[in-house]
């Protein structure tokens, strides 16, 4: 068996191994439901948000949830005017987690804030609007960030669609609720879940860049997808052997590939070469 033929044979074992291997790394993801708490998120992944549902902007105009989708992911977050810190820490906590990326409110995704307090008033959002664009600090983010206020069964109908699920307390007079973001598609369907007060980056713009349906992101953002897998139960994402395996091997099969090419021109040049020697 000559070199080319010995490295064909090689290319082939590696796709076999390779495959093995990847079936051998991928176990059956098991999703657990979320515990049955009052408080807390329910992973809608799919699920569409209610485009119809009206509310009004922070300047008093009504509008249509849907005037916010168009081709742009949506970040999604939750958050009332009176709450006496913890709204205010996830605002500005998702403020200062998009200033951690290169993609921006505005040119490249929208940000909906809607308050789950039907008494609150645009006069209200208009301030906490304020704020948060102080913290974010990027031009254009005015167009590309709205707060919203509206009518409980308005609010119902999306919190219900986004699994947020908070009740009152009557003792503390405030509601306890989750903190967390929801990303969606620009067709209305919710992708991601982001969970805490700050987000990695990383988390940020890979759900980002997956809810964009392609419009967003570039070739290393593709790769590190490759790599990385969205795990719905703590909303975060983490290495995926599976990826990484498979990542590797198609290096691993370009490498060998491209030997392949040179050792063969290298032949018929040598072949060539005898020929005319003769």
């Amino acid at each position: 068996m000559n070199l080319r033929a010995a490295l064909v044979a090689a290319l082939y074992v590696s796709l076999v191994s390779i495959r093995a291997r990847a079936d051998a790394a991928a176990p059956d993801m098991e999703i657990l439901p979320p515990p049955p708490q009052e408080v807390g998120f329910d992973q809608n992944i799919g699920r569409l948000v209610p485009l119809d549902a009206t509310f009004k902007d922070e300047t008093g105009k009504e509008v249509r949830l849907g005037d916010y989708f168009s081709t742009k992911p949506v970040v999604l977050s939750f958050a009332y005017d009176t709450c006496p810190m913890l709204c205010d820490l996830a605002v500005q906590g998702l403020a200062k987690s998009f200033k951690g990326i290169n993609l921006s409110a505005g040119s490249d995704f929208t940000v909906v804030t809607i308050s789950f307090d039907p008494r609150d008033t645009p006069e209200r959002a208009k301030g906490k609007k304020r704020l948060a664009l102080e913290h974010y600090g990027r031009d254009g983010a005015a167009a590309g960030w709205a707060f919203l206020t509206g009518d409980k069964a308005s609010i119902d109908r999306v919190t219900a669609a986004a699994g947020f699920r908070y009740i009152w307390d009557a003792e503390a007079k405030q509601y306890a609720h989750p903190t967390g973001a929801v990303v969606v598609t620009p067709q209305g369907t919710i992708a991601r879940y982001l969970f805490g007060i700050e987000y990695a980056p990383k988390d940020l713009r890979l759900s980002l860049v997956e809810a964009s349906t392609g419009k967003l992101g570039n070739v290393i953002d593709q790769l590190v997808l490759l790599c990385y897998h969205y795990d719905p139960r703590i909303g975060k994402y983490g290495p995926f052997a599976l990826g990484a395996m498979r990542a590797g091997g198609a290096v691993t099969l370009l490498s060998i590939g491209a030997l392949v090419f040179v050792l063969s021109r290298r032949e018929r040049k040598m072949a060539k070469s005898g020929e005319e020697s003769r």
